[in-house]
């Protein structure tokens, strides 16, 4: 199907394609799948039971054939702080592979187009607030972190490689901290909104005195809707081509404290915040610039609030019909 020209330039059209969602199990991968649903193409999907994506001659057996024309990357293996500090070879090497495989294998297969899904942290722990893409390898990484980010990074500089010398379409994207439908809700590998929701909801099942957090509860994140950050992927897919990562973000943070604090008015657990000051804080800010996004056409569309009522309700709504009818999504 011939390209199309709009007012944003090139557009590639993802009608009648075979799309290969790398990665659909993941809270990312899956709300990709949903959204694609409505660019009548056909969607490509594998478990890792079924393909090891950091086993070469699996990922290449499945890719050849198949034959997908675009590819979304976001398989990866991902965690929060505990996670990282706990695991950090397996942080790096799994995640060196994923992407080594699939975008090598891309080229090789003769993809049409591909989009490596990325990371905020990529950037340096003392990078200039509101975070632009000029940032990247600007200054020392976030060291809880920092394994995953020097994996993404590479996945990045992959991309650029395989575009400058055999001129292949493919693109990255870097997405702020994401939550909603399909997130990790296990305290010590998931990320802070899913760990927040399941705290604040123990708590107040149990009718505990307090809810704990890590750190100070003064750094400022990011937070975006897992469907928001869908929509802008599909988005950059059709719209996007160069060589240089693009952030996706909603361009608003807040205090993991006031985070907490509002997940505990949601949930309505009316106890004590306590802070864990013995605990890592992480990087003091983490707000991405979506400036480049922005100036395409896409703006992120749901506000936090109203996100985390939704994920809130959807997760724990059934362990009591009460609360759905309280938060008024029935």
């Amino acid at each position: 199907m011939p390209e199309e020209r709009t007012s944003l330039g090139t557009v590639y059209d993802l009608r009648g394609k075979r799309v290969w969602v790398a990665g659909h199990g993941g809270i990312v991968g899956s709300a990709l799948v949903r959204r694609l649903k409505h660019e009548k193409c056909t969607i490509l999907t594998i478990t890792r039971q079924e393909v090891d994506l950091t086993r070469q001659d699996q990922v290449e057996a499945w890719m050849r054939e198949t034959a997908p024309d675009a590819v979304f990357l976001s398989a990866a293996k991902v965690g929060g702080i505990f996670a990282n500090e706990s695991y950090p070879a397996d942080f790096i090497y799994d995640n060196l592979l994923i992407e080594a495989n699939v975008i090598r294998t891309a080229f090789e297969v003769g993809v049409e187009k591909l989009l490596f899904l990325g990371s905020s942290c990529i950037y340096p722990k003392l990078a200039t607030q509101p975070i632009v893409e000029e940032e990247l390898l600007s200054g020392p990484l976030e060291p809880t972190n920092q394994w995953y980010s020097i994996a993404k990074i590479a996945g990045i500089k992959l991309c650029q490689a395989y575009r400058s010398q055999h001129d292949c379409d493919f693109i990255s994207a870097m997405p702020t901290n994401i939550y909603g439908p399909g997130d990790n809700y296990d305290l010590n590998s998931g990320h802070v909104v899913p760990s927040l929701l399941q705290k604040a909801h123990n708590a107040k099942m149990s009718s505990a005195a307090s809810l704990e957090i890590w750190g100070t509860g003064s750094p400022m994140r990011e937070f975006m809707h897992v469907d928001d950050c869908a929509d802008a992927l599909v988005f950059l897919m059709k719209h996007y081509s160069d060589k240089g990562h693009i952030n996706v973000g909603s361009g608003k943070d807040i205090r993991i404290d006031d985070l907490a604090l509002l997940i505990m008015k949601i949930v309505g657990f009316q106890g004590e915040l306590v802070r864990d000051t013995a605990k890592p804080d992480g990087m003091a800010r983490k707000l991405m610039s979506s400036d480049r996004l922005a100036a395409l056409g896409w703006r992120a569309g749901i506000e936090l609030e109203a996100g985390l009522r939704q994920v809130y309700a959807e997760r724990f709504g059934n362990e009591n019909p009460r609360e759905r009818k309280a938060l008024r999504l029935d």
